[in-house]
């Protein structure tokens, strides 16, 4: 099964450029995340390239702002909006959709904001996001994806040693990534390439920084760990434009 997660910033932009439809035609993935998709569901017209595709959109009170969407060709057992916490449920930030031996959850982590006003916010979301993985997990294992808005380590930004007050790469947002994976939830990516460096999925519109890979690999796909071992590939689709953002698919043999 091959899943795919996208940061689009606006599900509306990538369709005008026609670059969703592209990545899609040419990847063909069995389900596809998406994040910050900025629209209502009513507000998005889908073409032929999606009619293999179930949708499901989870959109922010505030229109314009954030939102997540699963495209999936495998109809899921179920599909839950939001993680059951009126204060985190506002902004469109989390679907989950159940299938047959795992859970799928696509997820739009807060941004502690460039001055960091909302970094206290965040530590709280956290916790709770990360409580709700664990309470999935009691049934059945998860896989989880999106723009975590947090470079783990050194090797997972250009410039570490610049950024280390920088949203993104505080020492408490990364502090509450090692709980995910004290908790015994796996990175796939580094779970599959350990020591590759250079590998992002986000660069700044500003200086040129995509073309010359000053980037941050803040997407992530994150498993549990019975299903680690049937992860295949990760790839993070650096080639692939229309946002800021890259794609990042994974290949798990379920």
């Amino acid at each position: 099964m091959k899943l795919a997660t996208w940061n689009v910033n606006g599900i509306r932009s990538v369709l005008n450029k026609g670059a969703l439809q592209e990545y899609v035609l040419e990847s063909n993935p069995d389900i596809l995340c998406l994040q910050e998709t900025k629209a209502q569901q009513e507000q998005v017209e889908l073409g032929m390239e999606f009619s293999e595709y179930d949708v499901y959109f989870n959109s922010a009170v505030k229109k314009g702002y954030s939102g997540t969407a699963i495209f999936t060709k495998v109809k899921p057992l179920s599909v839950a909006y939001g993680i059951g916490i009126e204060e985190h449920d506002q902004e469109g930030r989390v679907i989950t959709a159940e299938f047959e031996k795992f859970y799928l959850v696509t997820v739009y982590t807060p941004n502690a904001k460039r001055d960091l006003s909302r970094l206290a916010y965040r530590q709280v979301w956290e916790d709770d996001f990360l409580a709700y993985i664990k309470k999935l997990e009691e049934t059945k294992p998860v896989i989880f994806c999106g723009d975590l808005n947090v470079a783990h380590k050194e090797i997972d930004l250009a410039n570490p040693k610049t950024n280390t007050m920088n949203a993104g790469f505080t020492k408490e947002e990364r502090a509450k990534f090692d709980q995910v994976v004290a908790s015994g939830l796996v990175d796939a990516f580094r779970y599959l390439h350990p020591d590759t460096v250079g590998a992002y999925s986000w660069w700044s519109y500003m200086g040129g920084a995509r073309a010359r890979n000053i980037g941050w690999r803040i997407d992530y796909f994150v498993v549990s760990e019975a299903l680690a071992p049937l992860l295949k590939e990760v790839d993070i689709r650096s080639d692939v434009t229309g946002s800021d953002h890259c794609p990042v698919e994974i290949e798990v043999k379920l």
